[in-house]
């Protein structure tokens, strides 16, 4: 591609994005340091909305009111709802919906999935093709296995829902309500409401060992 062809087109990328920037501005959007930050031109914007730098949203995203976006995450293709924190490091993708009071926090992914009032999926996570119930708790580490090879399965957790850290949700699958789920488990049942699911092998110790040294 011609030199100029490509200045060009930069020029009016970043000309467009400047435009953005100016529209979300006045309408009251806390952009902060805004030159960092890249909007789509139908993104929608409630009121009290602050945008962190090094924030990248997409097309198709329309954010409600009282929505704190922090650094470096990633929008597209979602609904957010009122009084909700993201990020940091987080990635939001097309298909989510984070129902008012959730919380996506840093370096998690949503993918096609609703997390209903009130939720909180903190950190290092991975929910794809996924419904999470009303004041549900997600810990860090844990993963819906979706993918079979062949199709998208749905994992199903309902309200009052606790998943330990580190665990893996084996689709398609239904956690019931106020059930709790054991740290470190591998799920591949459904659990019922109530109930405590854990599966973790016998710990072994060793008295006295002595670890091999290099010689």
């Amino acid at each position: 591609m011609n030199t100029n062809i490509k200045l060009n087109k930069a020029n009016s990328y970043r000309l467009s994005q400047e435009r953005l920037r100016n529209k979300a501005l006045m309408k009251g959007v806390n952009l902060i340091a805004p030159e960092t930050i890249f909007l789509s031109k139908d993104t929608s914007f409630g009121k009290n909305v602050t945008i962190e730098p090094y924030v990248v949203i997409g097309s198709k995203v329309k954010i409600g009111n009282n929505v704190s976006v922090k650094s470096f995450s990633h929008i597209e293709g979602a609904k957010i709802d009122n009084n909700i924190i993201i990020g940091p490091y987080a990635r939001i993708r097309p298909g989510t919906k984070l129902e008012s009071g959730s919380k996506v926090g840093n370096f998690v992914e949503t993918k096609n999935s609703k997390i209903k009032s009130n939720s909180k999926i903190n950190h290092l996570s991975y929910i794809g093709d996924a419904e999470v119930g009303k004041n549900s708790n997600i810990g860090a580490g844990t993963i819906t296995c979706n993918y079979d090879g062949t199709k998208k399965n749905k994992t199903m957790i309902a309200e009052n829902v606790f998943v330990g850290s580190n665990s893996s949700l084996v689709a398609p699958i239904k956690i019931g309500k106020n059930s709790v789920i054991g740290a470190g488990s591998v799920i591949t049942k459904n659990v019922k409401k109530g109930s405590l699911a854990l599966t973790r092998s016998k710990q072994e110790q060793v008295k006295n060992y002595k670890r091999k040294r290099k010689k």
